[in-house]
């Protein structure tokens, strides 16, 4: 539970009600007062938790998701290149610093609304465009090709991440996603210190960019390109969950907007890594 856009929803954390006419041998999914095994009583009406009634619109589906997902994608990538070709270098930190605040007030402003709006998303999707190209732009100043590597790698890393998730049969367990929780927002923690100590010009060595950073700096990328893909394979099981659920249609922009949030951690922190061993 450690992305606020799943957090916040009710459709995919709740469990998802066994479908009309179908539940586990040996229970009863009309009720412990209905005193019966298996099928039920000619005329008898279930409870209205288990009369599951598509919504108006249609129900969410993995293509839905899939589709919704690689709009807010392609519009992040159409932001990032225009902002990595056509931003002048001295609004190069000034829009790397807005995008980022900007960024983080839409996704806690749209992550609480009971009805994700499509236009949250996609102003939300322009805004982390803007700053994946200027943070993408300052790499690229500094460790020439570097951009390319990085966006390579994130498409691997989330295709191989799917891939396992999919194939392996992975289970996310309340355990697991608490304990990605506990992580995440520990790393949110350190990295909002850090930002602080920078403002003041203590440097804790905790961030670094390029070939002289610390083992320090070197762990905390790796750690949080981990908790990146852990939150990623969270991503999924909500995505799941919520198919499951028979989530309205609409959710599925609320599916997409989480893993575009996730993905774009994930690059930024490869990004960062890959500095690391670059001269």
């Amino acid at each position: 539970m450690a992305n606020p856009i799943f957090r916040n929803s009710e459709t995919f954390n709740r469990r998802p009600a066994p479908p009309q006419g179908q539940f586990q041998q040996g229970q009863s999914p009309w009720g412990q007062q209905a005193g019966f095994q298996g099928q039920p009583p000619q005329g008898y009406q279930p409870p209205q938790a288990y009369q599951q009634q598509a919504p108006a619109g249609g129900v969410m589906t993995l293509d839905d998701v899939i589709a919704k997902t690689a709009a807010t994608l392609l519009l992040v990538f159409v932001a990032a290149a225009a902002t990595f070709m056509l931003l002048p270098p001295q609004f190069l930190f000034p829009a790397l610093i807005g995008s980022a605040i900007v960024g983080f007030v839409t996704v806690l402003f749209v992550a609480r609304r009971h009805t994700i709006p499509v236009g949250g998303v996609m102003f939300y999707a322009a805004i982390e465009g803007v700053f994946v190209g200027a943070i993408s732009k300052f790499f690229e100043t500094m460790f020439e090709g570097i951009v390319v590597s990085a966006v390579l790698a994130t498409f691997v890393a989330a295709g191989a991440t799917l891939a396992a998730y999919k194939f392996f049969n992975i289970r996310v367990t309340p355990k697991f996603r608490k304990m990605v929780y506990i992580g995440t927002a520990a790393m949110a923690g350190v990295f909002l210190l850090n930002l602080v100590l920078a403002l003041f010009g203590i440097d804790t060595g905790i961030r670094d960019v390029g070939g002289g950073a610390g083992l320090l700096s070197i762990a905390i990328s790796v750690l949080a390109v981990g908790l990146a893909v852990f939150n990623l394979i969270v991503d999924f099981d909500f995505v799941e969950r919520g198919i499951a659920s028979r989530a309205p249609a609409t959710e599925s922009w609320r599916a997409a907007f989480g893993i575009t949030v996730t993905m774009v951690w994930l690059y930024v922190e490869i990004l960062r890594i890959l500095s690391y061993f670059r001269n």
